[in-house]
C-alpha cells in the first residue's frame, strides 16, 4: 500500500473509531433547578403547579422518591460537583447566610480550590464536549484572598452588592481556574459567583429582578429578542447541542429560577394561578393577600420551567438523539417560597422540606420506569457520571454510582446509610445527621441534642422518638459519630462533642 492511501487509511480508521466512541457514551444532561420544593411538580403531588411535560419525563424514567442534597445551594452544589462531603471541602453552607461568632462556627469557605477535581474535568479527557449553563456559585467573590486564608477560617466571609462589578476584573484575570473554562466545561453560560440573578442595581428589589432582560450578568450578553432568562438559558443549550450533535456532550443546565426574586412571567399568567384553586394538602395556592400573589408569580415560573423541558425534549426528537440522551432532574435544596404541608421546614432546615428533593432519571430503554424508594444523595452523582462514560475515577468520592437502580434494586444502595456535617449556623444550630433505613437521626453540635424520626410513619418529623427508642439512638449516634471520628470531621471550637 502506497504512503498516501496507508495515512489516508489510517486517518479513516481514526475517525470511525472515534464515531464509534461518541455513540457508544451517553449524552447526558444535567438539569439543576434552583430552590425547587419536593412538592412543586406534578409528580410529586402538586395540584397547583402546572408541570405536564416534566410529570411525563418523570412517569417514563426513575422517580426518587427518596432523593437527598444540603439545606441550601452552595454545600449541595459542591458535593454534587467535586463528589465530596462538606467536610472535605469546607463548604458548609452559604457563607452570607451564616449565623453567630467564630465559637460556633467553622466558618464555610465559598470557593471550591483547584485541589477538588469536578466530574466535568475526567468527562472532558474522554471527549465529552459540555458547556456550564446558569448558576454556577462555586467561586467566592475575592477567591484569590479567601483561599489564603488558614482554614478553619476565622470570619464569615462577605459578598459586594449585586450592582458592585469591581471584582469582574480580577475574576476574569486571576480566578479562571475557578470558573467552567478551568474545569472542562468549553464554555460559561451566566455562571458567576452569585446565588441568584438580580445583578441589577437594587438587587432584588429592580422591577427585572434578573429575570426580564436586559441582563446585567456579565457572563450573559444581551441578546436581541430576549425575554426571559429562562427561555435564554434553553436557548443557549439547545445552540450547543446543536453544534456538538455528533456527541457526546454534557449541558449543565443550572437554571436560576425559581431562586427569588420571585416574578411572574406574565400578568396573564399570573392571573392565571391567582383565580385558581389552591391545594389544601400541600397549601400551595392557598395564601392570601401579597404571599398569595408571590404563590402565583412562582407558579408562572414552575410553568416556564416546564415549558422549556418540553422545548428541549423537542430538539432532542427533531435531532433523532432522544435514544441516546440521558436526563438527571433535580433541585438543589427544598422550596425557598410556597409551602409544602406534607414535610416539615424549607430551605435552610435539615428537615425533610429542607433537603428532599423532586429528582428524577429519564432514560429512554434504558431504565425500568417507575418509582424507587431507595435513598440518594447529589453526592452520587459525580461517580453515576463516571459509571456512564466508563471512567475509572480513582480520586475521593463519597456517594456511589446509582446506574444500579436503573433498572432494579441493589441492596448496597438500599441499606447504605446517608450522612450530613453542617458545621456552621443558619437556620438552626450546626449538626451531624445519619439517615438509615427508615429513620433519621439529627445531633446537634453546641450540646449533643439528638431528634430521631421515623421517616416512613411521621414524614412531617413531628414526634422525636429519642425517648421512646434509645437503644435505636443509641445505635445510630454511634455509626454517626464513628463517621465523624474516621473522617476527622470539624466541630465548631464551642462543641463539647469529640468528633
Amino acid at each position: 500500500m502506497k504512503k498516501s492511501k496507508l495515512l489516508s487509511f489510517l486517518a479513516t480508521l481514526l475517525i470511525c473509531s472515534s464515531m464509534v466512541v461518541a455513540k457508544s457514551k451517553p449524552n447526558i444532561i444535567f438539569v439543576l433547578v434552583d430552590d425547587l420544593g419536593y412538592a412543586d411538580v406534578g409528580f410529586n403531588g402538586s395540584t397547583y403547579y402546572e408541570t405536564p411535560i416534566i410529570d411525563g419525563l418523570a412517569k417514563d424514567g426513575v422517580v426518587f422518591e427518596n432523593a437527598y442534597m444540603y439545606p441550601t445551594c452552595s454545600p449541595s452544589r459542591t458535593a454534587i460537583a467535586t463528589g465530596k462531603q462538606s467536610f472535605r471541602t469546607g463548604v458548609f453552607t452559604v457563607p452570607v447566610l451564616e449565623q453567630g461568632n467564630e465559637q460556633e462556627n467553622v466558618f464555610s469557605r465559598w470557593t471550591v480550590g483547584t485541589e477538588h477535581t469536578m466530574y466535568s474535568q475526567p468527562m472532558a479527557e474522554v471527549g465529552y464536549k459540555s458547556i456550564h449553563i446558569g448558576k454556577w456559585h462555586l467561586v467566592g467573590p475575592y477567591p484569590l484572598e479567601e483561599l489564603k486564608m488558614d482554614f478553619p477560617i476565622k470570619e464569615k466571609l462577605k459578598q459586594p452588592d449585586p450592582w458592585d462589578f469591581s471584582w469582574y476584573d480580577t475574576h476574569m484575570k486571576h480566578a479562571k481556574p475557578y470558573y467552567p473554562e478551568g474545569r472542562g466545561y468549553l464554555k460559561n453560560v451566566a455562571g458567576t459567583y452569585r446565588g441568584d440573578p438580580a445583578l441589577e442595581v437594587d438587587g432584588y428589589k429592580n422591577p427585572t429582578g434578573g429575570y426580564f432582560p436586559p441582563f446585567s450578568n456579565p457572563f450573559l450578553e444581551n441578546k436581541e429578542g430576549d425575554e426571559w432568562l429562562t427561555d435564554r438559558l434553553t436557548d443557549e443549550a439547545i445552540e450547543f447541542m446543536d453544534e456538538h450533535e455528533d456527541g457526546p456532550f454534557f449541558i449543565n443546565l443550572h437554571y436560576y429560577t425559581v431562586h427569588r426574586p420571585i416574578r411572574g412571567r406574565s400578568p396573564e399568567m399570573v392571573e392565571k394561578y391567582l383565580n385558581k384553586p389552591g391545594d389544601p394538602i400541600t397549601g400551595q395556592g392557598t395564601q392570601k393577600g401579597r404571599q398569595g400573589e408571590r404563590d402565583a408569580e412562582l407558579a408562572t415560573m414552575i410553568e416556564n420551567l416546564d415549558y422549556n423541558m418540553g422545548r428541549i425534549i423537542d430538539f432532542l426528537e427533531q435531532k433523532g438523539l432522544r435514544d441516546n440522551t440521558m436526563i438527571l432532574f433535580t433541585s438543589d435544596n427544598g422550596q425557598n417560597v410556597g409551602l409544602n404541608n406534607n414535610l416539615r421546614g424549607k430551605k435552610g432546615y435539615i428537615y425533610e422540606g429542607g433537603i428532599r428533593v423532586p429528582t428524577f432519571i429519564n432514560w429512554p430503554g434504558k431504565m425500568k420506569p417507575r418509582r424507587t424508594k431507595t435513598p440518594i444523595s447529589g453526592l452520587d452523582f459525580f461517580p453515576t457520571f463516571m459509571d456512564l462514560a466508563d471512567i475509572d475515577y480513582d480520586g475521593i468520592l463519597d456517594g456511589d454510582s446509582i446506574t444500579g437502580l436503573f433498572k432494579g434494586e441493589p441492596k448496597k444502595l438500599k441499606k447504605r446509610p446517608l450522612f450530613w456535617h453542617i458545621a456552621s449556623q443558619n437556620k438552626h444550630g450546626a449538626c451531624s445527621v445519619i439517615r438509615k433505613d427508615d429513620y433519621k437521626l439529627i445531633q446537634y453540635l453546641k450540646d449533643g441534642a439528638l431528634e430521631l424520626y421515623n421517616l416512613a410513619d411521621d414524614p412531617k418529623e413531628s414526634k422525636n422518638l429519642v425517648s421512646e427508642n434509645p437503644e435505636l439512638t443509641q445505635k445510630l449516634l454511634k455509626e454517626l459519630t464513628n463517621w465523624r471520628k474516621v473522617n476527622k470531621a470539624q466541630l465548631p471550637p464551642e462543641s463539647p462533642l469529640e468528633f
